[in-house]
């Protein structure tokens, strides 16, 4: 990214479609595809604007069928192409995990090389719009576990169109899911109303035309000396806000990729502070902060003065009218941070 580059303040749709367009201008081989993409611009207008620009072959509807659009993709890649499919909720990626999990991942190795899987399946996820058990699951950490994916999550409109663009010049295939509660807007963990538009919010600047962020590297939000944060997606915004408000100088990490994932940068913030908290909305029991964890225990045991906490979503089926009870917010969050700052 060039350090003249003009700036512009988009929210994270906005900046998801300028990144499509951004590369679908530099490379006729990439093709977005889903359903709704189209004629109608997707569900949440990320893709609006696109089939009218580059016409019907690049930019098309396909059937209501997860498995056939993530099976035409993968024949795509291997074809040459670069295919950007769109699941229109990370819920229902599920009947296409076969295709993603013994297809897509393997297709390098099973081939000797000889053919990729260029792929990049991108989806909203978690909740946030009360769309209770079938639009509002974070099944990251089931992609986490798949050799041969890499998965990606944005935290702001700069890295979702810097990271999505580094996704689909990639080799191997992403599952690249956005945090749908900060499509529009950051919310500060206590209410569904954002803090401030993007549009003005200090981190809604995105630049123009053509930049990457490099997958496996995270992003340092804060530096601070009492503890380490860590946390993707919403979540970033979540700890920000009630750390802020409860004074406390914690050293906030936005992981960004999860796989490749920059332990480096976590083991060095965890060597200054002595503590870890790991903050996320999926389900605790085999969720990415169970890594984390493990990870961290391995790497900086010596340095850790505290007990690693998680502050995760609950065990339970994905709950409708009680979603913001579900989510990490101040209460537990703050509790958290009592524990650690008492150790």
């Amino acid at each position: 990214m060039s350090e003249t580059a003009s700036m512009k303040k988009l929210n994270m749709i906005e900046a998801i479609n300028d990144a499509l367009d951004v590369m679908m201008a530099r490379d006729s081989n990439i093709v977005v595809m889903g359903e709704d993409v189209g004629y109608f611009g997707g569900v949440f207008r990320a893709t609006a604007g696109l089939q009218k620009k580059y016409g019907r072959t690049r930019v098309f509807d396909t059937p209501i069928s997860e498995c056939g659009i993530i099976g035409v993709a993968v024949g795509m890649g291997a074809y040459g192409l670069r295919p950007v499919p769109e699941i229109q909720f990370a819920d229902y990626i599920y009947p296409g995990l076969d295709q993603l999990v013994s297809e897509a991942a393997r297709l390098r190795y099973r081939s000797a090389g000889e053919f990729t899987a260029p792929i990049t399946v991108r989806s909203p996820f978690g909740g946030g719009i009360f769309g209770g058990q079938t639009h509002s699951q974070s099944p990251e950490a089931l992609f986490t576990h798949v050799s041969g994916i890499k998965t990606v999550i944005p935290a702001t409109p700069h890295d979702a169109k810097g990271l999505l663009i580094a996704a689909i010049e990639d080799n191997d295939p992403v599952i690249f899911f956005e945090p749908k509660r900060i499509y529009n807007g950051p919310f500060n963990g206590y209410y569904d109303k954002p803090v401030e538009p993007w549009s003005r919010h200090k981190d809604g600047a995105v630049p123009e035309g053509y930049y990457r962020i490099p997958l496996g590297k995270a992003r340092v939000v804060r530096e601070g000396e009492a503890m380490t944060v860590l946390a993707y997606g919403t979540m970033v915004h979540v700890a920000e806000a009630v750390l802020a408000e409860k004074g406390v100088d914690a050293e906030i990490i936005d992981l960004r990729t999860l796989v490749p994932l920059d332990i480096e940068t976590i083991k060095a913030s965890i060597e200054k502070t002595g503590k870890c908290m790991i903050v996320h909305e999926a389900t605790r029991t085999g969720g990415f902060g169970a890594e984390l964890s493990a990870l961290v225990q391995e790497r900086c045991f010596y340095h850790l003065e505290a007990p690693i906490e998680r502050v995760t979503g609950f065990d339970t089926p994905y709950p409708h009218s009680l979603e913001w009870a579900y989510f990490p917010g101040p209460v537990r969050i703050g509790e958290a941070v009592d524990r650690l700052l008492k150790a």
